[in-house]
């Protein structure tokens, strides 16, 4: 299966969460192919942290020039990375995947810039319509917040948008498992991230989850 992991707006933690989903595939032993598409390659660069460190298991990410069907259908789970400063690429990824996953943050901008990403998705000449899925990313922590459940709200009402409700929260660890090269199960195993990223797994690839 071909998944972007993608949004028009920069901020979203789409490479953070494309980063964790590959180490977590990889050690499940999934064949993974993992493409960086966007031109300010920082899925590559914390690969090359994680290479660098020579922390186990090994990722291997490939740029935009492996955007065609016959490369991304060879490994078991393909994921792809995106962003719209190269739009071409991104039109490129979109006419080829089999779903999109869209992290939201929590905010009026972010609901705007996912329906303005799924009309332009809708626009993408293709066989069939991919599957296209949402979350709450870097959701408030504190229950007073409300903003995080207006816009899981929001999301709902949006047609074409399969909403999810397993949703990560803004928390130190993420940050620190892009800048250290280690995801979050790595880096706290039995953290409040890494349930949140457990759950969330399951609800993106429930047939490797027994």
């Amino acid at each position: 299966m071909i998944t972007i992991v993608g949004s028009l707006k920069g901020g979203s933690g789409k490479s953070t969460l494309t980063f964790n989903l590959a180490v977590w595939l990889v050690m499940a032993e999934v064949d993974v192919m993992l493409v960086d598409a966007d031109p300010q390659a920082t899925l590559t660069d914390v690969v090359d942290v994680r290479n660098e460190e020579g922390f186990k298991p090994k990722i291997r990410v490939f740029d935009k020039d492996a955007l065609t069907e016959s490369r991304l259908r060879e490994a078991e789970e393909t994921l792809i990375d995106v962003g719209t400063s190269d739009m071409e690429s991104l039109r490129r990824a979109l006419a080829l995947c089999d779903r999109i996953v869209i992290p939201v943050p929590p905010s009026q901008a972010d609901i705007w810039s996912t329906q303005r990403f799924i009309q332009m998705i809708q626009t993408i000449e293709r066989k069939a319509p991919p599957e296209i899925i949402s979350f709450i990313n870097r959701g408030d922590t504190h229950h007073a917040v409300q903003e995080t459940n207006e816009t899981a709200a929001a999301l709902v009402a949006i047609p074409g948008l399969r909403f999810i409700k397993p949703r990560l929260s803004q928390r130190t660890v993420f940050r620190r498992s892009f800048s250290e090269g280690l995801a979050v199960f790595e880096l706290e195993p039995r953290g409040k991230g890494t349930r949140e990223f457990m759950t969330l797994t399951a609800a993106l690839y429930p047939g490797l989850v027994s």
